[in-house]
């Protein structure tokens, strides 16, 4: 499976233009890759204005971007602002070209930039299957919390996580990412924007791929819009995993929600 990081700068609380750029990123990429991996919040930015800017599963953002994953063949993740029963999340999303939806809410919310207090925590952990490959995706803060997403007798191949980080914590961000490799013995793809937004934040990226070793298989440079594309291998996945069974000797637990 073709793998596509889109490291990207976003318009503050713009979706026309966001939208707009991300089209003409698909148009590029169409038939390039299977799957692209976008940014959390990537159609406003981290924004806390929940009510302006949430829209539902079936809004006009979700709607768009099932019409594109039909239009260009690809399967496209990230995360929005999503309004369900009155209530906003955190929502990251993984539509397929042939129509399936997966929807999973950030767990950890980002209790520095309060935002608790304008969203609700999700409490899912769905196993998204696609092109027979077993994906889960979390959620930027999701990502220093390694018990959520710990690999539980290699329930799934790839990890994803979209994310807003900023420079001031980049570092922890790079470690991290690499650790959830090797511990989980899986593909990790983290995903990061660059550029300033209107919380007066900025990011300088970091996106990249990693094998189940740890080790780079692709990364986008610091500080640029870009793309970096993978071919992820299910032989040397399994390969690795049965030749270093680490997954035999972890620990039995049960997380509960």
């Amino acid at each position: 499976m073709r793998v596509t990081a889109l490291q990207s700068t976003i318009a503050w609380e713009d979706k026309a233009t966001n939208l707009e750029r991300l089209r003409g990123d698909l148009e590029r990429l169409h038939g390039e890759t299977d799957l692209v991996v976008l940014p959390e919040m990537f159609s406003t930015g981290f924004s806390m204005n929940n009510r302006l800017m949430a829209e539902p599963t079936d809004g006009q953002t979700m709607n768009m971007l099932r019409q594109w994953a039909r239009e260009f063949t690809v399967a496209l993740t990230g995360s929005y602002i999503a309004v369900e029963n009155g209530a906003y999340y955190n929502r990251g999303f993984f539509l397929t070209p042939d129509g399936t939806s997966y929807y999973r809410d950030k767990r950890h919310l980002f209790r520095m930039g309060e935002e608790a207090d304008y969203f609700e925590a999700g409490n899912d952990r769905t196993i998204i299957s696609y092109q027979g490959w077993n994906i889960l995706l979390l959620i930027c803060y999701d990502l220093r919390f390694p018990v959520w997403a710990r690999n539980r007798n290699n329930e799934y191949d790839l990890l994803i996580y979209v994310a807003n980080w900023p420079v001031g914590r980049r570092k922890v961000w790079d470690v991290l990412l690499q650790a959830r490799a090797i511990e989980n013995q899986c593909y990790v793809c983290g995903v990061n924007r660059v550029g300033d937004d209107g919380n007066g934040l900025h990011y300088d990226g970091g996106t990249v791929i990693y094998s189940p070793r740890g080790t780079v298989q692709a990364a986008v440079a610091d500080g640029i819009v870009g793309q970096a594309t993978s071919e992820l291998s299910r032989e040397a996945l399994h390969n690795w995993r049965n030749k270093f069974a680490v997954w035999r000797d972890a620990d039995d637990f049960t997380i509960v929600p």
